[in-house]
C-alpha cells in the first residue's frame, strides 16, 4: 500500500475549533512536515486547496526542492482555470520535481466559495465540466494538439511543448460520492478517492465505480482519506480523540453544520450525517468526531497500532491501495504514525526518482533550444 500524509496549509494545532496551541502555516513549519514525511517513508502528501489554504501549486513547488522522494498530491478545482494552463502547471511541477506530482481533482461543493471564483455551475454541471476539462488536459500532456468543443470547455490548437516526466501524464485522483461523481471517475480518472465510512458503505461505492469503469474497459485504483489517532492503549487513544475536540461546543457545531447544509456535495452530506448520528463511534474504531466542526474528511480511526492496522487491512481487502492519513498536530503525528503503524502494514516506501525530464527536440520562436536532463 501507498501511505500519504496531509499538509495543513490552513494552519495546524492539537485541537480543532480552538486557537490554543495553534500553529500558522509558515514556510518553515510546512517544510518541517514535508521533510519529516519524506524521511519517514510516506509516499506523498496531500496538499489541499480552497480560499482558506495557501495555494497548493505554489506550496508544492516551494517544497519540492526541500524533499527527495516525496510525491505532492495537489488538490485543484478545474473550474478555476483553463485546462491548457493547468496542463502547463502540471508539466512544470512534474518535470522540476523529477516526476513527483499527482493531481487530486476537487469539483467543489460550496456554492458561495465557487461564486467567489466566478463559478455558477450546479452539481452535475461541475462534474460535466471536469470531464471535458481533463479530456483536454490529458491530450495536451500526451503531446497532442487539441481541438475540443464541449458544453463547458472549448479550445482550438491547445498544446504544450514540454512533456511531463511521468508519461503520458501524472496520476489523477478523483473523489465524488454521487452517481454523477462515480460516472465521471469511472470514465476519466485513475484513482477513486473516498472519505472513510463504515466498510459496507465504502464497499458499495467501490463496487459501483468498478462496475461503471468496466463498461469503459478501464481499471481504476482506489484510495481512502481518513484521520488516525494511534496510542499505546485503546483508552489512551480515545482520550486523545476527546482531547482534540475538547474546546468544541454546541454553538460551534451548529455554526459549522449550517455551513455544511448549504453544500451540494454528497460526500459532505454523508460525513455530516455520520457526525449527527448520535453515537460518534460509527463502526469498530471508526469515530466521526472530527466531522462535528471540520468540513471534508470527518472520520478517524482510533485505537492501538494493531487495532488501527487491522481496520486499515479491512479497507485494503476492499481493493484500496492508497491511504491518505492525517493527525493533529501533523508534525508530531507524522512521526507517531510512521513509527508505530508502518511496521504492522505492507507500506511501499518510495524510491528516489530520477530528476530528469525528456529531451525536447524543437526550437522555440521565443527562446533557445531546450535541452534538459
Amino acid at each position: 500500500m501507498q501511505v500519504f500524509w496531509f499538509l495543513p496549509t490552513f494552519g495546524d494545532g492539537p485541537h480543532i475549533g480552538s486557537l490554543e496551541g495553534a500553529r500558522p502555516a509558515t514556510p518553515a513549519y510546512l517544510r518541517q512536515i514535508a521533510q519529516a514525511a519524506d524521511d519517514l517513508g510516506y509516499h506523498g502528501v496531500l496538499v489541499p486547496c480552497g480560499k482558506t489554504c495557501e495555494e497548493a501549486y505554489v506550496v508544492s513547488a516551494a517544497l519540492a526542492d526541500a524533499t527527495r522522494r516525496l510525491r505532492f498530491l495537489v488538490a485543484t478545482k478545474p473550474s478555476s482555470m483553463s485546462p491548457t494552463f493547468a496542463a502547463r502547471l502540471a508539466s512544470s511541477l512534474d518535470r522540476l520535481s523529477g516526476g513527483r506530482f499527482y493531481l487530486n481533482v476537487v469539483v467543489g461543493g460550496d456554492a458561495q466559495e465557487l461564486a467567489g471564483d466566478g463559478v455558477f455551475l450546479d452539481h452535475d454541471a461541475r462534474y460535466a465540466q471536469a470531464a471535458e476539462f481533463f479530456q483536454v488536459w490529458k491530450g495536451v500532456l500526451a503531446g497532442q494538439k487539441v481541438d475540443f468543443s464541449g458544453e463547458h470547455v472549448t479550445v482550438r490548437g491547445a498544446e504544450h511543448l514540454l512533456p511531463p516526466a511521468q508519461r503520458p501524464y501524472p496520476r489523477l485522483f478523483f473523489g465524488g460520492s454521487s452517481p454523477t461523481g462515480h460516472a465521471v471517475a469511472a470514465e476519466h480518472f485513475d484513482t477513486y478517492l473516498s472519505w472513510a465510512e463504515p466498510l459496507d458503505a465504502v464497499r458499495e461505492k467501490i463496487s459501483d465505480v468498478r462496475a461503471r469503469a468496466d463498461r469503459f474497459g478501464r481499471t481504476l485504483s482506489y484510495g481512502l482519506r481518513v484521520h488516525v489517532i494511534v496510542r499505546k492503549t485503546e483508552a489512551e487513544a480515545w482520550d486523545a480523540a476527546n482531547d482534540i475536540i475538547k474546546h468544541v461546543d454546541r454553538s460551534a457545531i451548529d455554526a459549522a453544520h449550517r455551513q455544511f447544509d448549504r453544500f451540494d456535495s454528497e460526500g459532505q452530506r454523508r460525513m455530516t450525517r455520520l457526525a449527527r448520528s448520535g453515537n460518534l463511534v460509527i463502526a469498530p474504531n471508526l469515530w466521526a468526531g472530527i466531522g462535528l466542526v471540520r468540513g471534508g474528511a470527518g472520520t478517524a480511526l482510533v485505537g492501538t497500532p494493531q487495532q488501527v492496522a487491522d481496520r486499515i487491512e479491512e479497507y485494503r481487502d476492499l481493493g484500496i491501495e492508497s491511504f491518505v492519513l492525517s493527525g493533529y498536530p501533523h508534525l508530531e503525528e507524522a512521526y507517531r504514525v510512521a513509527e508505530t503503524l508502518f511496521p504492522l502494514l505492507p507500506v511501499e516506501r518510495p524510491d528516489e526518482p530520477e530528476a530528469v525530464g525528456p529531451i525536447v527536440n524543437f526550437v522555440s520562436p521565443f527562446g533557445e533550444l531546450p535541452a534538459r536532463n
